[in-house]
């Protein structure tokens, strides 16, 4: 692998920094109206979840709750029942541990620095720097999966970055990062934008491509990967059982007896309507009684349901 130089570097923040003028998508979290606060809200949120099935349920959580103490004066359990269905339901208890500590430890801002961002509940570096770039427009190097790939084929000429991220990857985006600090935040949203947009990960639309003449993965021939990326698997997986267990308590309005996740809601002697319907979807995951009480344990000892009353909940 060999970096550009100083003058093929500038190139390339050129040219993406004005296709990003030109060509980013219009979503709320960059406004430049947008609190820190949103900012750490959709950061959290686009973890691991399209952009298509964040920007609803980050609008509702704006509308309830525009600041972090707003959020900070509800229950946890709130915060779970408002994420949706997001997935990774612990990314809301974070959220909240996020905003309490944010209310107590500093006086309900935001903090704007990477070492205070990383030391709030659920924050890692990730979302510590791209917080302090995009909220703050501190030079930060910010390395997400969009990023990770676009660096992958670009400079490395390989099809796609290591299945986890290493310690190279970081240094050849230090090295990449402008050095001015405003331009240092449009590249790293550029590139992410590039990545999501245009530098995909199974059908790339190179003809679309700013800087596909600087691309050393074209030059080479497109390689394929040297390995296989594992697909996330859920049909039949504790995690869609957890994820059936956690649309019944969203519905409830009172605890939910443990009877009713091991028993159809037509055995109970109703029909389903209201919370008999995510419980009826439930029942027809056929799953077995170890893998439904794998799912129930779990929840409750994640902290995303509570026992009361004799039957579960969100948590208070």
């Amino acid at each position: 692998m060999t970096l550009p130089d100083s003058g093929q570097l500038a190139g390339l923040h050129e040219a993406l920094d004005q296709w990003f003028a030109e060509t980013a998508r219009d979503l709320p979290w960059r406004e430049p109206d947008c609190s820190p606060w949103g900012i750490l809200v959709s950061e959290v949120m686009l973890q691991q979840t399209p952009v298509v099935r964040v920007l609803p349920v980050w609008l509702d959580w704006m509308e309830r709750w525009p600041t972090p103490s707003h959020l900070a004066d509800e229950p946890s359990g709130a915060a779970v029942r408002h994420w949706g269905r997001l997935g990774y339901p612990r990314r809301a208890l974070r959220l909240h541990a996020a905003a309490v500590a944010i209310r107590e430890q500093h006086g309900g801002n935001v903090p704007d620095t990477y070492g205070e961002l990383l030391g709030l509940p659920g924050v890692g570096s990730y979302t510590a720097a791209a917080v302090a770039a995009f909220a703050f427009g501190r030079r930060e190097t910010v390395v997400d999966t969009n990023i990770r790939r676009v660096h992958a084929r670009l400079i490395s000429g390989s099809a796609l970055p290591a299945p986890a991220l290493t310690a190279a990857e970081m240094r050849l985006a230090e090295a990449l990062l402008p050095p001015e600090q405003d331009l240092s935040v449009r590249w790293n949203a550029s590139v992410m934008e590039l990545g999501a947009m245009v530098c995909t990960a199974r059908r790339p639309k190179c003809a679309d491509c700013p800087v596909r003449s600087s691309c050393a993965w074209l030059a080479a021939g497109e390689p394929p990967p040297s390995y296989t990326p594992k697909g996330q698997s859920w049909h039949g997986t504790d995690r869609q059982v957890r994820g059936a267990v956690m649309a019944v308590l969203r519905e409830a309005a009172t605890p939910v007896p443990r009877e009713m996740f091991e028993q159809a809601p037509a055995d109970l002697g109703f029909a389903p309507s209201g919370v008999g319907i995510p419980l009826a979807a439930l029942h027809r995951l056929n799953s077995a009684p170890e893998q439904l009480e794998r799912a129930l344990e779990g929840l409750l000892t994640d902290g995303l349901a509570e026992m009361h009353d004799g039957g579960l909940r969100l948590p208070a």
